[in-house]
């Protein structure tokens, strides 16, 4: 199986190019404010433009309103939405797209109860139980990942060059999303490690 693999937290076109040049099947674009990597519409809007064909566009948001989530589809038209807070199952269906939802895992966390409500999800994202709502390169004990899941897996949480390739043999994710590991600086990605990442990923696969 090909390990499909997401670039969160782009914010700027060139990086958004860069990515989806080395392989990306996807770009996270954050409208979460205290992010570092918070962007704008009028932003997001330069950025997704800069996408290629079948490079999809996912928008992030953490603890929305339902207006807020409105008015970025409504004009941004992502692919996907992304929910990494404390959303509720109706709240995540509510807007006629496809969504992933995400859990913060850590000791005492019971995943599949929390993950269970959510079964119209496309996607369980497991990330780290950091304050920030990830991105901050974190990683957390992959043994408290379930080994089955009704809907298919996405790993995030402190991911990087140097551990992808474990992870991806390990846990065999249908999905990895990476933002802090391939970045220079908070919101700045690295084309050459995003490439490497990549290139971790694919060597992982066979």
């Amino acid at each position: 199986m090909r390990t499909r693999i997401k670039i969160c937290g782009i914010t700027r076109p060139g990086d958004a190019r860069a990515a989806a040049t080395a392989g990306a099947d996807a770009i996270g674009l954050v409208f979460y404010p205290p992010s570092p990597r918070f962007l704008s519409v009028e932003r997001a809007l330069d950025i997704r433009a800069a996408l290629p064909p079948f490079v999809q566009a996912v928008a992030l948001f953490v603890n929305p309103d339902a207006a807020q989530v409105a008015q970025v589809i409504g004009r941004l038209h992502p692919a996907m939405l992304q929910f990494h807070g404390e959303e509720t199952p109706t709240f995540c269906a509510q807007f006629g797209l496809p969504y992933i939802k995400a859990c913060r895992v850590a000791q005492g966390v019971d995943l599949l109860k929390y993950l269970q409500p959510f079964s119209t999800a496309s996607g369980w994202l497991l990330d780290a139980h950091v304050e920030q709502y990830g991105g901050v390169g974190t990683s957390f004990d992959w043994a408290l990942v379930p080994a089955r899941l009704e809907r298919p897996l996405v790993l995030s949480g402190g991911l990087a060059v140097g551990n992808i390739g474990q992870a991806v043999r390990q846990l065999r994710p249908w999905a990895v999303d990476v933002s802090s590991g391939v970045e220079s600086a908070k919101g700045i990605k690295d084309a050459a490690k995003i490439a490497a990442f990549i290139a971790e990923v694919r060597n992982a696969d066979t």
